[in-house]
Order: structure tokens, then C-alpha cells, then sequence
């Protein structure tokens, strides 16, 4: 039997008039309660924050949606979020990577990617998981193609991902079929 599920719901009668906007307000930006915000919902004040970082950067950063759901799928795969990986791995087969970049990234090994934006993403992104500073080849070169503003997304998305993957894995969300 599988370890049960920690997100712990707030049924409707029992949510704080702050958890009941942000969730309206949740519902009115994405459609529905995405999973992270069951957890997060227990804090409101930073289910609206992260609502509103979260929103951003999936939707009104400079990053392309395959660049934003590559930096997805390697945070996810740096912390073992299975149900993070799942769900952005395949969006990213959608979008028309070929599966063996993800198969490489779960490997431990370099991904084939031929665009230089997408390859300076997930460069910067392995040296942002890693001690130091990192390679000055590597940031350079991520400056020149994604710009300062790309630089702060991805690492931001890093952060962001960071928590929805430890959330839901923590949580034993399980992994959609």
C-alpha cells in the first residue's frame, strides 16, 4: 500500500476569509487549485505571493514556454520531484523536445539541445545547482543570449520550482498516470 497523501484540505466552511479569497483568486487566474496551493493555502499571504510569482514567471516573463518548462523539468529532476517531473516533462514532448533530452537529464547526462537559448538555460541552471560561483564561460555566455532579466527568471524559476518539487513530494502527491 502506498504512503498516504500529507496534503491536509481545508474544507469549505472551515477556510479564513483571507484562505477564501486567495483561493477565489487562485480559481479566477488559473482555472482551478493547482496543487502546490493546497499546501501552500495553510499560509494565504504566501499562497498569494508565490500565486503571483508563480503567474509571472510561467506567463509574463521574457523566457519562451519551452525554455520555463525545460528549467522546470531540471529543478524537478535536481530534487527527485517525480509529480513535477511527470507533468513538465511531458508538456515539454508537447512543445517538441525529444524525449531524449529528458532521458539524458535523468541519466546525469548533457542533453542534445541545439538552441542556443534553451542550452544556455539549462547551462545556467547546472552551475546554479552546483557549489560556487560557477564557470564565468557559462554566465557569460548566458548574459550575452538570455540578457540579465533571463539570468533572474531562471534563477527565480529555480527557487519556485525548488518549492512546488520538495511541496508536493513531501506532501506524497501522487504521480499522475
Amino acid at each position: 500500500m502506498a504512503d498516504p497523501v500529507r496534503i491536509k484540505e481545508i474544507p469549505e466552511n472551515e477556510l479564513s476569509a483571507e484562505q477564501a479569497k486567495v483561493i477565489k483568486d487562485l480559481v479566477a487566474g488559473r482555472g482551478r487549485l493547482l496543487t502546490p496551493y493546497k499546501i501552500w493555502i495553510h499560509s494565504p499571504r504566501l499562497a498569494a505571493a508565490l500565486e503571483t510569482i508563480g503567474t509571472f514567471l510561467n506567463k509574463k516573463g521574457s523566457l519562451s514556454e519551452r525554455e520555463v518548462e525545460l528549467t522546470i523539468c531540471i529543478i524537478a529532476n535536481h530534487w527527485k520531484g517525480e509529480y513535477v517531473w511527470t507533468v513538465h516533462a511531458r508538456t515539454c514532448v508537447k512543445l517538441g523536445f525529444p524525449q531524449s533530452v529528458f532521458d539524458a537529464i535523468r541519466a546525469g547526462q548533457d542533453p542534445k539541445l541545439d538552441n542556443e537559448r534553451e542550452r544556455a538555460v539549462y547551462d545556467l541552471a547546472k552551475i546554479a545547482m552546483e557549489p560556487g560561483g560557477g564557470s564565468d564561460e557559462v554566465f557569460d555566455r548566458a548574459e550575452r543570449v538570455l540578457g540579465r532579466n533571463g539570468i533572474a527568471e531562471v534563477l527565480a524559476l529555480l527557487g519556485y520550482y525548488s518549492s512546488v518539487s520538495m511541496g508536493v513530494k513531501l506532501h506524497r502527491v501522487p504521480v499522475p498516470a
